[in-house]
Order: C-alpha cells, then sequence, then structure tokens
C-alpha cells in the first residue's frame, strides 16, 4: 500500500509538471514591436502581426522585430562592444575601415516572411548571413570607383549613394581601364586604374545580379555612415593634401583680401576726394551766399542813402526855398535888426567902458562946441556901416514903411 501510494504521488507530480509546461505551450502573448510565426506540431507555419495572446497549441514560436538597426560600427556604444566595421579599399592603393549602420524592416508579405523564416530559421541569422553580407559586398564594391582622397573630400556624399543603391539594389557591373595621373604629392606621373560603372543605353546602372534584400523585399532606410578610418599612411597622405589645399586656399584668399583692400582704399580716397571736394563746395557756396547777401545789404545801403540824399535834397530845397520866401517878403529883417542890435550893443559896451577921448581935443576948424556932436556923428557913421553890411536900410518911407537898402 505505501508503494502504491509513492506511485501515485509521483504520477500526480509528474501530471503537474506537464499541465504547468502545457499551459506555456498552449498560448503565447505578442508585444506590439513583434511579428511572429507559430510552427505546429504538424508543421504548419502562422504568422501574427498584431499584439496580444495567441493560440500556440504547442507549436514552436519565433519572434522577429518588426524594424531592426543593424550596425557595422567601430565605437563600443553602437551595436557589439567588438568593432565590426567594414574593410573599404579604393582605386589608389589606399585602405579604410567603414563605421557606421542601417535600419531595416521584415518583410510585410507572408509569403516572404516564410521564405525568409525558413531559409535562415531567426532574426540573428538574417542579419549576420544575409544584412551584413550584402552590406560587405556594397562597400567592397564602391571602393575601387573614387580615391581615398576623393571619398575623404568630394565625393563622400557619392560613396554614400553608390553604397546604399548597391544593398538595395544590386551591385554595379564595371569596366577597368588605366590612365596616367600626376602624383598629388610628389607631382610624379604614375598610373591609376579606373573603374567605371557600365550604363545602358538609357543612362541606367548594369548590376551584376539583383539584391538578395530587394529579393526577399525587405525594406532598408537610413543608411548612415559616422566615420572612415583610414590607413595611416592615407591619413598622412590625406592631411599633407589637406594643408597644401588650404596653403593654397590660404593664399589665394590672402591674394583676393589684398586685391579688396586696394579696391577698398581706392574707393575710400575716392570717397575722401569727393568729400573733401564737397566740403569745398559747401564753403565756396557759404561764401557766395555770405557775398551776395552782403551785396544786397549794400545795394539796399546805397538805394537808402540815395533815398536819404534826395530826402534831405529836398528838404534843403523846402527850407531854402522857405528861407528865399522869407527873404523876399520882409528881406531877412528880423535876422538883420537882430545883429544890428548885437553890433550896437557891442560899441555900447566899448564906450561905456572907454574913459579917453572920443575925438581930438583941439578940433582945427570947427567949434569947441560941436566935441559932444562928433563923437555922436562917429556911433551913427560906424551904425549906419552896419546897417550897410546887413544891407539894411534906415530910412523911411513913409511914416510907416521900411524899405531893403541897395
Amino acid at each position: 500500500m505505501e508503494t502504491i501510494r509513492i506511485v501515485k504521488l509521483v504520477i500526480a507530480g509528474i501530471v503537474l509538471l506537464l499541465l504547468v509546461w502545457g499551459s506555456f505551450q498552449l498560448v503565447e502573448n505578442l508585444d506590439a514591436n513583434h511579428i511572429m510565426v507559430i510552427q505546429s506540431p504538424m508543421g504548419k507555419l502562422t504568422w501574427y502581426d498584431t499584439p496580444g495572446p495567441k493560440w500556440q497549441g504547442f507549436g514552436k514560436v519565433t519572434k522577429y522585430e518588426k524594424r531592426k538597426q543593424f550596425w557595422f560600427s567601430s565605437k563600443a556604444d553602437q551595436g557589439d562592444i567588438t568593432n565590426q566595421s567594414i574593410k573599404i579599399r579604393f582605386n589608389d592603393g589606399g585602405h579604410a575601415f567603414v563605421s557606421g549602420s542601417l535600419a531595416w524592416e521584415m518583410p510585410r508579405g507572408n509569403e516572404m516572411r516564410t521564405a525568409l523564416h525558413t531559409k535562415y530559421g531567426s532574426e540573428d541569422a538574417i542579419e549576420q548571413q544575409l544584412i551584413r553580407t550584402v552590406v560587405e559586398k556594397s562597400i567592397y564594391m564602391t571602393g575601387p570607383l573614387m580615391s581615398s582622397k576623393e571619398s575623404y573630400a568630394e565625393r563622400r556624399s557619392i560613396l554614400l549613394q553608390y553604397i546604399e543603391d548597391q544593398i538595395q539594389n544590386g551591385v554595379y557591373e564595371t569596366t577597368t581601364r588605366q590612365e596616367k595621373q600626376a602624383d598629388p604629392m610628389t607631382g610624379k606621373m604614375k598610373t591609376v586604374n579606373i573603374v567605371e560603372i557600365v550604363k545602358e543605353p538609357n543612362g541606367q546602372f548594369v548590376r551584376t545580379d539583383d539584391s538578395p534584400i530587394r529579393k526577399f523585399e525587405i525594406p532598408t532606410f537610413n543608411l548612415t555612415i559616422n566615420e572612415i578610418k583610414y590607413d595611416k599612411i592615407v591619413d598622412d597622405q590625406i592631411a599633407t593634401q589637406q594643408r597644401a589645399i588650404m596653403d593654397v586656399q590660404t593664399a589665394m584668399a590672402e591674394a583676393r583680401k589684398a586685391e579688396q583692400a586696394a579696391i577698398t582704399a581706392e574707393k575710400n580716397g575716392q570717397a575722401e576726394a569727393a568729400k573733401a571736394k564737397w566740403e569745398q563746395e559747401a564753403i565756396k557756396a557759404k561764401a557766395v551766399t555770405k557775398a551776395e547777401q552782403e551785396l544786397e545789404v549794400a545795394q539796399l545801403g546805397a538805394k537808402a542813402a540815395a533815398q536819404t540824399k534826395i530826402a534831405l535834397t529836398l528838404e534843403g530845397q523846402g527850407e531854402g526855398a522857405k528861407r528865399r520866401a522869407i527873404m523876399t517878403a520882409d528881406g531877412g529883417l528880423d535876422k538883420k535888426l537882430n545883429a544890428l542890435i548885437e553890433v550896437n550893443k557891442i560899441w555900447a559896451d566899448a564906450v561905456k567902458g572907454y574913459q579917453g577921448s572920443w575925438v581930438p581935443t583941439i578940433v582945427m576948424g570947427g567949434s569947441s562946441g560941436k566935441v559932444g556932436g562928433a563923437a555922436t556923428d562917429f556911433m551913427q557913421f560906424m551904425t549906419a556901416k552896419s546897417a550897410l553890411d546887413l544891407g539894411v536900410s534906415l530910412q523911411a518911407e513913409g511914416r510907416n514903411r521900411t524899405r531893403q537898402g541897395q
């Protein structure tokens, strides 16, 4: 009984384990950023795109990310910690390692998904056996289409375009020809292999085969190159070439700068000359304006003086006419009388102050009784002389009239 009991417990444990294991094999949950294929115990493949729980039925589950980034980078924080960059060889013999990334997606149709899953079986296998192989081949076939220097400078964007185009559509068919070129460092002539893409008559590139990525309808996006690590010798050559180019550009820039400085100096001289000329013109204009103003003032002053002269002349003529009229009317009697009075005053003052004899004390032929009369006669004589000098006649015509002397 004890043995039977133990056997039952063991069987129950096995059944429980099978039930627990079976619970994980019956249903599988799908995340939104994944797609999933379930291979049933009978071998049928069923694809799921929408998120949520899906019936597994003890089938095999394989999941793929809808979009994934393939890294071929030399940086430890991009993809793998190891250096995964891809080697490239250019037509001048230089080598480099190309570092970057490429985004890719699973096909959108279940038929291509099934073909891809059947051939590779996992996401890692698709990346390493398909994506990386195509990228490596495209990079390798792009190298001979240009030189190291061209990939570094003027054709770097073309390098990226060629790689991306060959990844998506297939590698180019090329032809090779030899050409003599001057070495950019030494200047010596050397033979260079020139690789050119074969083109169809319509200008389309000829391909050696279709890209496997295109065959499986795998969309690719955003090819990025974050670094091209050249060999040291190539790096040194490029650095030397860049310095030489910079020296030439610097010399050209300095020449242009000197030329521009000469033009600027000439223009500045012309500007200064024009400025000085116009300053002189301004001074001249001010002087002319001032002279014109002074001339106008002088002319106005002359006109004013002429008018003043005319006014004074007219005033003098009026005054003269007035005086002549007065003289015509009374002969200037008032002034003459006043002058006569003043003359008599002078004689009166002279006589009044004189203490001697006005006439001789002895008069021959005359009466001594007329001495006083002689003085009077002298005074009358002087008065008459003054009246004669003034043109005044003291002879009265009639009782009330005095005429002008001749």
